[in-house]
């Protein structure tokens, strides 16, 4: 999963990214409205945490554009007056939901996480399941034939965006943007060695594996034929 921050105060912009990178998600930030209308115009994201004041142009206006071009990407406003109109303006505007400032960033992290849910069809079903794997997206708990498997915050991200791709194969270059926060570099094996950390944890001892690597293009999660 991966989110943008468009919010002009740096170290505002630095707690969300931690929070949220915390939470499992890759994170993109900008400062500057017209940048961050940019990025979230040329780049597919899960959600984007937006803030209304912002230089360059202001949140609503990049709201409308957005929504106006026909990106329906989940979009949490973040506002320091919180007023009532402002509110209502925002979700007018097409907002997803909206935070006034202050906040707590355990709530801003789990309203993104409401967000992407929602927007996945996740809020209908939670587990992600193939064979006798099974993911709950909100408790984050991971089971193998009943077995509680212990992943680390980055591998958890990693088998979730499989999962939610099974049947589909996923290039490195894929994977590397959506789990992590940088473009793919081709001179790192990053991506295959969590690749093979997540396969010692969900397939070791089983005798039908579900992680596959198909050479030369990347990964996928299936059931053996």
């Amino acid at each position: 999963m991966r989110v943008l921050i468009i919010e002009d105060e740096k170290k505002s912009a630095s707690f969300i990214r931690r929070a949220l990178q915390a939470e499992g998600f890759a994170v993109d930030a900008v400062h500057n409205g017209e940048e961050g209308l940019i990025a979230a115009l040329t780049i597919s994201y899960d959600a984007i945490v937006l803030d209304i004041m912002l230089p360059g142009r202001d949140g609503l206006s990049i709201l409308r554009e957005l929504r106006s071009k026909s990106n329906h990407t989940p979009v949490l406003l973040l506002s320091a007056r919180g007023q009532v109109d402002e509110r209502i303006d925002g979700l007018n505007a097409g907002a997803d939901d909206y935070l006034p400032k202050p906040y707590v960033l355990g709530e801003l992290a789990a309203r993104v996480r409401a967000l992407t849910r929602r927007s996945s069809g996740e809020s209908r079903s939670v587990v992600l399941k193939l064979a006798d794997l099974n993911v709950d997206t909100v408790t984050r708990k991971v089971l193998r034939a009943g077995q509680t498997i212990d992943l680390s915050t980055r591998e958890y991200a990693l088998l979730e965006y499989l999962l939610r791709s099974k049947g589909r194969v996923c290039g490195r270059m894929q994977i590397m943007e959506k789990v992590w926060d940088y473009d793919f570099d081709p001179g790192t094996n990053l991506v295959d060695v969590y690749i093979r950390r997540v396969r010692d944890k969900i397939d070791a001892g089983h005798a039908r594996p579900l992680l596959h690597t198909v050479r030369g293009i990347g990964y996928v999660m299936k059931e053996q034929q």
